[in-house]
C-alpha cells in the first residue's frame, strides 16, 4: 500500500482540512494509502469502490473509531454513529421511526411557518448575516418539531450550544473546549426533559420525537439510559441546525452562478438538481472514520485489524472517476443521474435503514429546497461588498462574511 512518510500527520489533517486526503491521493497517485494519525498507522480512502468497502460491516466497525474530540463534541458518547451490528440497527430503527411521511410533512409545515416569521423580522433589520439567522431559524424549527418549542429568550443559547457541536470538533484549544462545555450543558437540559417525561411531570404528544425517544426500549426491553436517550434527541436537533451551512452555500451558489436563478424560476424540477449539486460541490463534512474489524486483503492491499480508516466524503464527491468536470457547478448532472449509494456521499454512504448513512438526509434536501424557494422567489435583498471566500482548511468551511444581506423585503406578488 502506498505510504506517506513521517512520524505523525494529525496536525496536517487539521491544517489541510477537506484537502488532506485528496492532496496525498494526488501525490501518491492512489485512492488508498497509509499515513500516521494520532501516533498510529491509519488508512485513507477515496472513491465509490472505497466507500462500498468502507460500509461493509463484516470488514469495518464504528466502535472506538471516532477520535475522542469528535465524540465529545459532534456525536456524543454511545451515540448511534459509534455502534455496530444489532445494537446499531436497533438504534437506527428508532431514528428512522420519525422519518415517516407524517413527521416529515409536519417538519416542512413548521419550517415554512418559521421562514415566514423570520422574514418578518429580517425586514425590520438593516442587514442580516444569513448563516447566523438561519441557524436560529432552524433551531426554533428543530425544537418545535421534537415537541418542545423554545421560549424566545432561550433561542440564542440553544442555537449556540447546538451549532458549537459541529463548529468546534476540528478546533484547537479554547474553541474546542468550549464545544465540549456547551454540549454538556444541552445534554443536561435534554436529560432533564426525558427524566421529567418518564416521571410524569411533563407530557409530550404521543407521536412527538421526545415522547418516542423517552420511552424507547433497547434490545433487552429496557428503557435507554437517560444520557443515551438525550444524545439521540440531540442527533435530531443538531443536524437540522447544521443545514444552515448548506443554505449558506445555496445562497453563495446563487451569487457565484447568477445564471442559475432564471433556471430555478423557469423549471420546477430544477430545484432538486440545484440542491443536490450544492451538496456535491460545496464542503460539508470532510470524512468519516471506522476501524478494521479483522484482517483482510482488498485489491492487493492488506488491512490489519484495529487500523483506523478514513473515508473521504468531500474527495469522493469531487472524484473525476465518478463525476465529469467535478470542479464545475452543474446541476444538470443530476437530471438523469444513475449513481450508487456509494458515489454521492455528502452525508455518508450505503443504506439509510441498515447502514451508517445519515438518517436525516431526506430532511436536509427538503429543508434546503424550502430555503432555496425563499431566496429565489419570496425575498428581495441587496448583497453588499463582502468577503465571500471560504477555505477548505476550515472545518466546517463557511463563507467568511457568513453572507450579509441588506434591505431584505418580501417579493411583491401583485
Amino acid at each position: 500500500m502506498p505510504r506517506e512518510e513521517g512520524l505523525d500527520h494529525s496536525l496536517s489533517l487539521l491544517k489541510e482540512g477537506y484537502r488532506f486526503i485528496v492532496n496525498r491521493k494526488e501525490h501518491l497517485n492512489s485512492d488508498v494509502f497509509e499515513t500516521r494519525l494520532l501516533g498510529k498507522r491509519a488508512i485513507c480512502m477515496v472513491g465509490s469502490e472505497a466507500a462500498e468497502l468502507f460500509y461493509d460491516e463484516d470488514k469495518f466497525q464504528r466502535s472506538d473509531a471516532a477520535p475522542n474530540r469528535i465524540v465529545q463534541t459532534l456525536f456524543g458518547k454511545n451515540s448511534v454513529q459509534t455502534l455496530d451490528g444489532d445494537e446499531h440497527r436497533s438504534r437506527k430503527e428508532l431514528l428512522m421511526s420519525v422519518m415517516t411521511t407524517e413527521h416529515i410533512n409536519k417538519l416542512i409545515d413548521i419550517t415554512e411557518m418559521q421562514w415566514e416569521k423570520s422574514l418578518d423580522e429580517w425586514i425590520k433589520m438593516d442587514q442580516i448575516a444569513l448563516y447566523e439567522e438561519v441557524k436560529e431559524l432552524l433551531c426554533k424549527v428543530a425544537f418545535k418539531w421534537i415537541g418542545a418549542p423554545l421560549h424566545e429568550d432561550d433561542v440564542k443559547t440553544m442555537t449556540k450550544e447546538l451549532a458549537t457541536m459541529f463548529e468546534s470538533p476540528a478546533a484547537i484549544g479554547p474553541a474546542h473546549w468550549m464545544g465540549r462545555t456547551l454540549r454538556n450543558a444541552i445534554e443536561k437540559n435534554i436529560q432533564q426533559l426525558i427524566q421529567d417525561t418518564r416521571e410524569g411531570k411533563i407530557s409530550f404528544p404521543r407521536e412527538s420525537v421526545l415522547h418516542k425517544f423517552s420511552n424507547y426500549k433497547d434490545l433487552n426491553g429496557e428503557l435507554l439510559d437517560v444520557e443515551i436517550a438525550a444524545v439521540e434527541v440531540i442527533n435530531m436537533l443538531r443536524p437540522i441546525v447544521a443545514i444552515a451551512i448548506y443554505i449558506n452555500f445555496t445562497m453563495l451558489a446563487l451569487l457565484q452562478f447568477p445564471e442559475q436563478k432564471q433556471k430555478l424560476k423557469m423549471y420546477g424540477d430544477y430545484t432538486k438538481m440545484f440542491v443536490q449539486e450544492v451538496r456535491r460541490f460545496y464542503p460539508f463534512f470532510p470524512f468519516v472514520a471506522a476501524k478494521v474489524k479483522r484482517d483482510f486483503t482488498w485489491n492487493g492491499y492488506q488491512f490489519k485489524e484495529g487500523t483506523l480508516t478514513l473515508l473521504d466524503l468531500y474527495g469522493t464527491n469531487h472524484d473525476p472517476k465518478i463525476w465529469d468536470t467535478p470542479e464545475e457547478f452543474s446541476p444538470e448532472r443530476f437530471a438523469h443521474w444513475e449513481g450508487t449509494p456509494f458515489s454521492f456521499i455528502p452525508q455518508g454512504g450505503g443504506d439509510y435503514y441498515l447502514g451508517h448513512r445519515c438518517a436525516g438526509e431526506g430532511i436536509t434536501i427538503k429543508l434546503m429546497k424550502i430555503g432555496l424557494d425563499y431566496l429565489v422567489n419570496k425575498m428581495e435583498y441587496e448583497v453588499p461588498e463582502q468577503d465571500l471566500h471560504f477555505e477548505l482548511d476550515d472545518i466546517p468551511s463557511i463563507p467568511k462574511s457568513k453572507i450579509v444581506l441588506k434591505n431584505v423585503q418580501r417579493v411583491n406578488t401583485q
